[in-house]
């Protein structure tokens, strides 16, 4: 083989693996937009109180994460609460610290302006 046809092979060569991984970092990136997606500054699979009746600049005060019962304090008059959970992730509020009484849902994807005044708990869960 002479020294031309090695260096047009190699350069094919290495042409594919930078084609290959572009593509790989391209996909990768691709899945972690998808993740890390946010709406009115609440990320993807999170449930978000902000500290009034609207979006405030995409600047929630709260982000809850899990599911189950998250004890709020300290929380007076008209909040947003915004369900920005996936799949068929609900969250309701509660009077009760352990959210057994809860007064108002919020659906996947929706919000609602709410006074939290006698809410003591947010709780996130799966219906399935």
């Amino acid at each position: 083989m002479t020294t031309h046809r090695i260096r047009k092979t190699l350069t094919g060569v290495l042409a594919s693996a930078a084609l290959t991984t572009t593509a790989l970092v391209g996909v990768s990136g691709a899945a972690q937009a998808d993740v890390t997606a946010s709406m009115y500054g609440c990320p993807s699979g999170a449930v978000c109180i902000y500290p009034d009746d609207d979006w405030n600049g995409g600047d929630p005060s709260h982000v809850f994460w899990s599911y189950g019962d998250h004890r709020i304090y300290n929380q007076y008059g008209e909040h947003r609460i915004y369900n920005n959970q996936t799949g068929n992730a609900w969250a309701s509020l509660s009077r009760t610290s352990d959210g057994d009484t809860p007064i108002n849902y919020v659906a996947p994807g929706s919000f609602t302006d709410t006074n939290l005044t006698p809410i003591n708990a947010v709780s996130l869960y799966d219906v399935g």
